[in-house]
Parts: C-alpha cells; structure tokens; sequence
C-alpha cells in the first residue's frame, strides 16, 4: 500500500484521513519528523532562494518514499512548487487538498465587521492536474 507523507501546516483533518484512504487507498500516513516540520512551517521570507533551506526535507523524503507514495504539499508557495517539482520529477505523487469555504460577515455593535471563514475538505487533487 501506498504511503501519504505531510507536508504541511495544519492537523489533518478525519474528513481528510478518510479521504486519503478510500480515494487514493493509501495505509500509513506520516507526518514530518519535529525537526524537518520545523523547516517547512519556518521558511524564511527574505532569503532569495531556498533550495537549500528544503534540502534535509527532501533527502529524508527520498530515503523514507517509494515510487508512487504520495506527498501532501500546502504552504509556502514557492516552496510547494520547488517540491511538487522534484516529487514528479522522482515518481512520487504530489497532491493538494481543495476545500470548500463558507465566509460570513458580522456587523458588530461597535461598528466594526467580524468576517469568518470556514473551511471543509472537499478532494485531494493531483499537482500537475
């Protein structure tokens, strides 16, 4: 069975878990070791490149991936497409996942606006696709 490996921000969702094993019938899902989530959640915004700031994240990922795992990329978005490139370019599948969001807007007694977005799962979608 497939692996799906996280690369991203937030919790995963039960909607996402289920998700990922009836659509893409994957068995572990992984989360980045502490150290490498570090790397991912901390990218530095005024460094020109950060190639090499991914590069324990992506040699961890080729020695714990095999061909055809998945890899769940949300974040940083220059980032993303520097893995979601090299993930096809290695015959790994890099996916997002979409959602549906329901925004509502609150006038509040002071005059002020209180805007609220919710976020739901919808599918898991392929880079590339």
């Amino acid at each position: 069975m497939s692996k799906l490996f996280l690369i991203f921000n937030h919790e995963f969702t039960d909607d996402q878990i289920a998700d990922a094993r009836a659509s893409l019938g994957v068995g572990s899902i992984l989360k980045l070791p502490d150290e490498l989530q570090n790397i991912w959640a901390n990218i530095p915004p005024d460094m020109p490149s950060i190639k090499d700031w991914l590069s324990p994240l992506i040699e961890w990922l080729y020695s714990e991936a095999d061909l055809g795992d998945y890899f769940l990329i949300q974040g940083d978005f220059g980032a993303c497409y520097i893995m979601a490139t090299w993930a096809l370019s290695h015959e790994f599948i890099p996916i997002y996942s979409t959602t549906e969001r329901v925004a509502e807007e609150s006038m509040l007694d002071d005059g002020s606006v209180l805007n609220t977005h919710r976020f739901k799962h919808a599918i898991f979608r392929r880079y590339g696709n």
